[in-house]
């Protein structure tokens, strides 16, 4: 698919989602500019929100992916030691819909708001909301779009800071791809204390390489996507468990859900959620590197090949399970931790979904031929909050 001539893909709808995808690699390389660039003021800026106060909350947020980011980034850093900050993932949607719940008046927090385009109606209320119920309010904005109302409301604000993405980043296509791998990396790189500058370096290195090897492997990918499916699921543990959200949505986004998806954590899925899969149904599990934890992957992808209830059980992985269900092993023996993996996963994810969105007739690139779904949400009734 990443080989196919540009006309091909624009007569097929999906030109501006498959570049999109193939070039995430890149744009992680210049993420990491960015913030070696920006490292010091963001540095002094949370030094300033957080001296001589005894915790200080860390609230990530966003809508849809953009909320997703700050789930796998919020799981990431629960046990990190950094400073006295707290880190929690609310979406603006539930802030706007219930702010009493979230917000303390008393509390210093910084809210961390994701965006690719910021112009959604709220991400913009959010902030507003926090600005009237927080007394010691700070605002750090990660967002793709120089030009878009939240960067524009928070540039020159003196209890703000406002972190740009690469402008490749700000995806034209419809889905989020490379906005969501290059915010949730920063996030990363902002907040993960526990890791030097040489080893977050190495690591974004290390995951620009696999990255372009899954666009070079993109026929092993599309043999899973040849199977006789309508279903898909996938699993995770730890900070895969919010991916999975991730991965699923962009299948349900490319197909405008002609292809129907379930998510949930491996252990989990037994519970209930295992009843969605039947013999038209694929099943993919984000393995961890963790040996404790990818026993419990492993075990739920064995039960379901076992069972025989799926047209194909399949463990997305860093190196080799040597299993009887199908894998795509990402064939890495350096040791890397499974938030660095996300990135790698994802693409796989993604790339998945635009060969199903191909595989149904529909074009990736603009998924929604009611136009009842919109690349930036419409029709949000903002009120007012008294």
């Amino acid at each position: 698919m990443f080989n196919l001539e540009k006309k091909v893909l624009e007569d097929l709808g999906a030109v501006i989602t498959v570049e999109e995808v193939a070039q995430q690699p890149d744009l992680w390389l210049e993420t990491l500019e960015i913030y070696n660039k920006n490292k010091e003021g963001i540095e002094k800026f949370i030094d300033k929100v957080s001296e001589g106060k005894e915790k200080v909350r860390i609230i990530f947020t966003g809508a849809g992916t953009s909320a997703y980011v700050g789930d796998i980034a919020a799981k990431h850093l629960l046990l990190k030691k950094n400073r006295n900050l707290v880190f929690e993932s609310i979406p603006t949607t539930d802030i706007v819909s219930n702010p009493y719940l979230f917000f303390n008046k008393d509390e210093t927090t910084v809210l961390v708001s994701f965006a690719r385009s910021g112009n959604s109606p709220e991400s913009i209320k959010a902030v507003d909301l926090a600005n009237q119920l927080v007394d010691d309010i700070y605002h750090l904005a990660i967002t793709c779009a120089k030009e878009g109302k939240l960067s524009q409301d928070l540039k020159d604000k003196d209890n703000a800071f406002v972190l740009l993405m690469p402008d490749k980043s700000n995806d034209k296509g419809f889905a989020m791809t490379g906005s969501f791998t290059c915010m949730l990396l920063s996030s990363i790189l902002i907040f993960d204390n526990d890791l030097s500058e040489e080893e977050k370096k190495n690591n974004v290195e290390l995951i620009t390489k696999l990255g372009k090897n899954v666009v070079e492997r993109d026929e092993e990918i599309q043999q899973f996507v040849d199977l006789d499916f309508n279903r898909v699921v996938y699993l995770g543990s730890g900070v895969f468990t919010p991916l999975t959200r991730e991965a699923q949505l962009k299948i349900l986004e490319l197909t405008a859900g002609q292809i129907v998806t379930c998510f949930d954590s491996s252990m989990g899925f037994r519970h209930g959620p295992k009843s969605f899969v039947n013999e038209k149904t694929l099943v993919f599990d984000f393995v961890s590197t963790n040996e404790y934890t990818r026993k419990y992957d492993v075990d739920i992808l064995n039960e379901i090949f076992e069972n025989n209830i799926a047209v194909g059980t399949i463990a997305i992985t860093k190196d080799n399970l040597n299993e009887d269900f199908k894998e795509f092993s990402l064939n890495e023996n350096t040791n890397i931790e499974d938030i660095f993996l996300v990135f790698p996963y994802i693409m796989v994810a993604q790339t998945i979904a635009i060969m199903a969105s191909l595989k149904v007739n529909n074009k990736p690139d603009t998924p929604s031929a009611t136009g009842t779904v919109n690349r930036v949400v419409k029709g949000v009734i903002i009120h007012s909050y008294e």
